[in-house]
């Protein structure tokens, strides 16, 4: 009987271990790390908190007023003391390490003793009017030396005598008209064109392919004044002696006009200034409305359409020269403007990533301006500064990122994004291969109404996700998020409920990184109402009246707004570099691929009988984005069961999520633009500051019904279309599980 008690205990004993054995089991099984949540990304989104509440609207101010006490032009003396100061504070704040890293590029300045300026001249040659050589300089500003007058950097030398012309916005499609529907050759004529809608370096590069000797452009008040608003310094509108400054050049994303492709390093060998790329070859300047009326009031010609007209007090015609009365006197153009290579500095700091420091998230912005810099670029570069100060103090508490984060503060932007070039080509390879994601930092306010937003489609649910985490920084809507408040602003026009987003385009200095390089990209700032605010960009854009106290007084006297655009942009990088699962959403991008196919079928589809003559066909388009949409949500679906405490796993999906927006870069570039790469998404070729889908596909279906040989323009669209078709299907692959 004592066995039989004894086994019975022992059975016993055996079935309680078990039980505990296996409720432990099912306990650590149902409570294994998923997808949804970890201790790390516990940990790092109250270290989120901790860094958004950091960052303070009076720093910013304190920033903004600091960095725009002088004009800080690229490649002067100024500018190069502003590095040095940012570098100090960066280190002071306690990154790990910031480095001043510098170029020798091409630059391009006003001769100081041969002012560029615009002339009405008899048929003697007689000056009978010219255009002022500088800005009224805003009060309180008197005694600033070194205020560059407007000019437009890299235009060529030259002094011709010509007819005006009067091209509206200098156009591809205006100068189309001109000559197509009105009969008007403007070869050996001086053009007129008003900024806005496009790129000024388009304008100048239509110019010269139509034949024009020289082209002049003007800021008219329809475009640079909003209705009801004063001049600066009485209200934020342009004054009529204002003018907007800004580089000529067609570069195409070539970076430095002398190094193409390379960095502008001593060592870099040099094309010799009559081979630099993307220099214009004819005169170029700026002039304020004031100075235009006069040179538009006496004009001969049609009476342009509408469309074609503006808000001075003038008929707008189209010339060729001038009225009856008139008729003798011709424009001149004195522009005597020099090139050289000079020395830039981008200051790089670096914080070092705890568990994955060979990869980088960056947050990057320029600090040259053409003079005071009050928006552009400054509110940027305040908003940049307050995010370095706030991860130091994280720091100090002991938090450190997965990830590394580097900062810059890149130079001579407004000469065509060299510095940000110039330091990607340096760095291509590395970056390449480690690169996470780019933030832009440029201008951070350029309207007060609502937040805007253009990124790569996969960072789309991260923007959304961040922004619920800001408060509004709207009077009366305390207790709302800035989601909340942006969405009631702007949602989109489909049938979307979410606030809109956009296509990146370019013009700043995410172009090297996105376009060139394939790494994903985004930026953020406050914005105009784009429904009912039709002006172009802001009234006093690159003009001398970009001052501390436009901002302060206009635009944002609480620096509320310039606060939250901090902290969208502070926390996108924050979670970039902090989270275990990087936040990329490929699902994302399937759904934008689905839309931009279509888009750009639609346009194909306009021809409906030459799709058929040529055999030009989008099926292959669709079938690929359709295979993409299905790799894109299994992927995710993986991601629902990966194991997050094995690094290897995480490592490897975190690759995939990584190198996704490389899948989409072809290495032999757009036409006749290979520093352009990315398949989906570059500027139009008409147009350098607006992002196009499908931008082969896009530029070769421009303008086709005009072609001259239409098969070989048709054989075109297919080809391009066979290329999008391949790279869409290659991305797919990309999501696939290893073999």
């Amino acid at each position: 009987m004592k066995t039989e008690s004894r086994l019975v205990q022992w059975i016993c004993w055996l079935i309680v271990i078990t039980s505990f054995f296996l409720t432990g089991f099912i306990i650590g099984w149902f409570a294994r790390p998923t997808s949804t949540d970890t201790s790390h990304d516990a940990g790092s989104r109250r270290h989120l908190r901790e860094f958004l509440d950091e960052m303070r609207a009076e720093n910013i101010r304190d920033h903004l007023r600091k960095f725009t006490r002088l004009p800080h032009l690229a490649g002067t003396e100024q500018n190069l003391q502003l590095a040095e100061q940012i570098k100090g504070e960066w280190l002071a704040y306690g990154l790990d390490s910031v480095e001043m890293v510098p170029y020798d590029v091409l630059l391009s300045y006003p001769n100081i003793s041969q002012p560029n300026y615009i002339s009405i001249v008899d048929e003697l040659g007689n000056e009978m009017f010219n255009t002022s050589l500088s800005e009224p300089v805003p009060e309180g500003y008197e005694n600033v030396s070194d205020i560059v007058p407007p000019y437009s950097a890299f235009s060529a030398q030259g002094q011709p005598v010509g007819d005006l012309v009067y091209v509206n916005y200098g156009r591809t499609e205006d100068f189309f008209q001109l000559e197509r529907e009105m009969g008007i050759n403007v070869t050996g004529k001086i053009v007129i064109v008003r900024y806005g809608n496009i790129f000024r370096g388009n304008k100048v590069k239509n110019a010269m392919l139509h034949g024009a000797s020289g082209i002049i452009m003007f800021s008219d008040p329809a475009d640079y004044c909003a209705p009801g608003v004063q001049p600066y310094p009485d209200g934020w509108n342009l004054p009529g002696g204002g003018a907007q400054r800004g580089n000529v050049l067609n570069l195409n994303g070539a970076g430095d006009p002398l190094t193409p492709g390379y960095p502008a390093k001593e060592y870099t060998y040099r094309y010799n200034l009559e081979e630099g790329v993307g220099l214009p070859k004819i005169p170029v300047h700026p002039i304020g409305y004031h100075d235009a009326i006069q040179l538009l009031k006496n004009m001969g010609g049609d009476i342009p359409p509408n469309n074609w007209k503006g808000a001075l007090n003038v008929s707008y015609r189209i010339g060729p020269g001038f009225t009856d009365g008139f008729s003798t006197q011709k424009v001149r153009m004195n522009i005597h403007t020099n090139n050289q290579v000079t020395r830039i500095y981008n200051v790089i700091g670096r914080l070092r990533g705890a568990v994955e420091p060979d990869r980088y998230v960056i947050l990057g912005g320029h600090r040259d301006a053409w003079v005071f810099g009050g928006i552009d670029p400054v509110t940027g570069a305040a908003v940049v500064h307050e995010s370095v100060r706030s991860a130091g103090k994280l720091l100090r508490k002991g938090w450190r990122p997965r990830r590394s984060i580097v900062f810059a503060s890149w130079d001579a932007e407004e000469f065509g994004l060299l510095g940000s070039t110039e330091w990607a080509e340096e760095n291509a390879k590395v970056l390449q291969e480690r690169a996470v994601a780019y933030i832009n930092a440029d201008s951070a306010i350029e309207g007060m109404y609502t937040l805007r937003i253009d990124c790569t489609p996969s960072l789309h649910t991260l923007v959304y996700d961040i922004t619920k985490q800001v408060s509004s920084p709207e009077e009366g809507e305390e207790g709302l998020s800035l989601y909340e408040s942006w969405h009631k602003r702007d949602n989109w026009t489909d049938d979307r409920d979410a606030p809109r987003i956009s296509k990146l385009g370019s013009g700043s200095d995410f172009e090297a990184y996105f376009i060139r390089l394939g790494i994903a990209a985004g930026r953020a700032r406050y914005t105009k109402n784009r429904k009912t605010e039709r002006y172009s960009s802001y009234p006093v854009y690159h003009s001398v009246y970009e001052t501390f106290e436009l901002v302060e007084r206009f635009y944002d006297p609480s620096f509320r707004k310039l606060r939250a655009v901090a902290q969208v942009r502070g926390g996108l990088i924050f979670l970039l570099a902090d989270s275990q699962l990087l936040p990329l959403d490929a699902s994302q991008y399937a759904g934008s691929l689905t839309k931009y196919a279509h888009t750009i079928a639609q346009l194909g589809q306009k021809h409906p009988d030459a799709l058929v003559k040529y055999g030009v066909s989008f099926d292959s388009l669709f079938s690929a984005v359709e295979n993409f949409t299905v790799a894109a949500r299994d992927f995710h679906e993986r991601l629902t069961t990966l194991d997050r405490t094995d690094p290897i796993q995480i490592r490897m999906v975190n690759d995939q999520l990584m190198y996704l927006e490389r899948a989409f870069v072809d290495p032999l570039g757009l036409p006749g633009r290979p520093f352009y790469r990315h398949v989906i998404f570059a500027p139009s070729s008409h147009n350098k500051y607006a992002g196009e889908s499908f931008p082969g596909i896009y530029d070769a279906l421009f303008d086709i019904e005009h072609t001259a040989n239409p098969k070989e323009a048709w054989d075109e669209v297919r080809r391009q279309i066979s290329i999008a078709a391949f790279t869409v299907q290659a991305a797919a692959m990309t999501l696939t599980p290893p073999a």
